[in-house]
Protein backbone atom coordinates (compact mmCIF):
# COMPACT_ATOMS: atom_id res chain seq x y z
CA UNK A 1 0.00 0.00 0.00
CA UNK A 2 1.18 3.52 -0.81
CA UNK A 3 0.43 6.31 1.63
CA UNK A 4 1.10 10.02 1.79
CA UNK A 5 -0.17 12.94 3.82
CA UNK A 6 -0.66 16.27 2.07
CA UNK A 7 -1.11 19.46 4.07
CA UNK A 8 -2.04 22.99 3.04
CA UNK A 9 -2.04 25.68 5.71
CA UNK A 10 -3.00 28.56 3.40
CA UNK A 11 -3.14 29.48 -0.26
CA UNK A 12 -2.44 26.85 -2.90
CA UNK A 13 0.89 25.51 -1.58
CA UNK A 14 0.92 21.95 -0.26
CA UNK A 15 3.54 19.78 1.38
CA UNK A 16 3.24 16.03 0.95
CA UNK A 17 5.01 13.59 3.23
CA UNK A 18 5.86 10.42 1.37
CA UNK A 19 7.87 7.64 2.97
CA UNK A 20 9.88 10.05 5.13
CA UNK A 21 10.44 12.63 2.39
CA UNK A 22 8.69 15.94 1.80
CA UNK A 23 7.52 17.27 -1.54
CA UNK A 24 6.31 20.85 -1.82
CA UNK A 25 3.85 21.67 -4.62
CA UNK A 26 2.31 25.06 -5.36
CA UNK A 27 -0.71 25.20 -7.66
CA UNK A 28 -0.14 28.94 -7.97
CA UNK A 29 3.52 28.23 -9.00
CA UNK A 30 4.86 31.01 -6.80
CA UNK A 31 7.59 29.07 -5.03
CA UNK A 32 7.45 25.39 -5.94
CA UNK A 33 6.55 23.27 -8.96
CA UNK A 34 2.86 23.01 -9.83
CA UNK A 35 0.96 19.71 -9.61
CA UNK A 36 1.15 19.38 -13.40
CA UNK A 37 4.89 20.07 -13.46
CA UNK A 38 5.36 17.51 -10.70
CA UNK A 39 3.35 14.96 -12.69
CA UNK A 40 5.54 15.56 -15.75
CA UNK A 41 8.73 15.17 -13.69
CA UNK A 42 7.38 12.05 -11.94
CA UNK A 43 6.46 10.51 -15.29
CA UNK A 44 9.97 11.17 -16.64
CA UNK A 45 11.61 9.83 -13.46
CA UNK A 46 9.54 6.66 -13.55
CA UNK A 47 10.21 6.22 -17.27
CA UNK A 48 13.97 6.59 -16.74
CA UNK A 49 14.01 3.69 -14.28
CA UNK A 50 11.71 1.60 -16.50
CA UNK A 51 13.96 2.28 -19.51
CA UNK A 52 17.06 1.14 -17.64
CA UNK A 53 15.30 -2.05 -16.51
CA UNK A 54 13.84 -2.59 -19.98
CA UNK A 55 17.27 -2.21 -21.55
CA UNK A 56 18.76 -4.74 -19.13
CA UNK A 57 15.98 -7.18 -19.99
CA UNK A 58 16.78 -6.66 -23.68
CA UNK A 59 20.53 -7.32 -23.16
CA UNK A 60 21.61 -3.68 -23.26
CA UNK A 61 23.00 -3.45 -19.74
CA UNK A 62 25.18 -0.39 -20.17
CA UNK A 63 23.05 2.58 -21.22
CA UNK A 64 25.17 4.81 -19.00
CA UNK A 65 23.76 8.26 -18.44
CA UNK A 66 20.09 8.67 -19.36
CA UNK A 67 18.54 12.11 -19.75
CA UNK A 68 14.90 12.80 -20.56
CA UNK A 69 13.75 16.18 -21.84
CA UNK A 70 10.01 16.14 -21.11
CA UNK A 71 7.57 18.56 -22.71
CA UNK A 72 3.82 18.88 -22.26
CA UNK A 73 1.18 20.81 -24.19
CA UNK A 74 -1.83 22.29 -22.43
CA UNK A 75 -5.26 23.10 -23.79
CA UNK A 76 -7.25 26.31 -23.24
CA UNK A 77 -8.32 25.11 -19.79
CA UNK A 78 -4.70 24.36 -18.81
CA UNK A 79 -5.24 20.59 -18.91
CA UNK A 80 -2.49 18.40 -20.32
CA UNK A 81 -3.22 17.24 -23.84
CA UNK A 82 0.14 15.90 -25.07
CA UNK A 83 3.44 14.74 -23.57
CA UNK A 84 6.71 14.19 -25.40
CA UNK A 85 9.95 12.63 -24.16
CA UNK A 86 13.24 13.11 -25.98
CA UNK A 87 15.66 10.67 -24.43
CA UNK A 88 19.42 10.69 -24.72
CA UNK A 89 21.54 7.78 -23.58
CA UNK A 90 25.28 7.61 -23.28
CA UNK A 91 25.63 4.15 -24.86
CA UNK A 92 25.98 3.68 -28.60
CA UNK A 93 23.27 1.03 -29.00
CA UNK A 94 21.47 0.13 -32.22
CA UNK A 95 18.09 1.69 -32.98
CA UNK A 96 16.59 -1.80 -32.76
CA UNK A 97 17.95 -2.32 -29.24
CA UNK A 98 16.84 1.13 -28.09
CA UNK A 99 13.37 0.65 -29.57
CA UNK A 100 13.08 -2.71 -27.76
CA UNK A 101 14.07 -1.00 -24.49
CA UNK A 102 11.42 1.71 -25.06
CA UNK A 103 8.77 -0.90 -25.81
CA UNK A 104 9.60 -2.72 -22.59
CA UNK A 105 9.72 0.57 -20.61
CA UNK A 106 6.18 1.31 -21.81
CA UNK A 107 5.10 -1.92 -20.11
CA UNK A 108 7.10 -1.30 -16.91
CA UNK A 109 6.50 2.38 -16.12
CA UNK A 110 3.72 2.64 -13.53
CA UNK A 111 3.05 6.31 -14.28
CA UNK A 112 2.73 5.44 -17.98
CA UNK A 113 0.02 2.96 -16.99
CA UNK A 114 -1.69 5.46 -14.68
CA UNK A 115 -2.23 8.28 -17.19
CA UNK A 116 -4.94 8.02 -19.81
CA UNK A 117 -3.79 6.35 -23.01
CA UNK A 118 -4.21 9.43 -25.19
CA UNK A 119 -1.77 11.23 -22.88
CA UNK A 120 1.03 8.66 -23.06
CA UNK A 121 4.35 10.27 -23.92
CA UNK A 122 5.44 10.31 -27.55
CA UNK A 123 8.98 8.94 -27.05
CA UNK A 124 12.09 9.59 -29.14
CA UNK A 125 15.43 8.04 -28.08
CA UNK A 126 19.00 8.58 -29.29
CA UNK A 127 22.19 6.74 -28.40
CA UNK A 128 25.76 8.02 -28.10
CA UNK A 129 24.41 11.38 -26.87
CA UNK A 130 26.98 12.36 -24.27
Amino acid sequence: MLESTTTSTEGFRTVSEIDGSELAIDADTETDPSPTETLLASYAACYTVALRIGAQQRNADGLGRIEIDAEADRDDENDLEAIRFTIGVEADESDETLDAAVSRANDLCHVHDAVREELHADVGIHGDTF
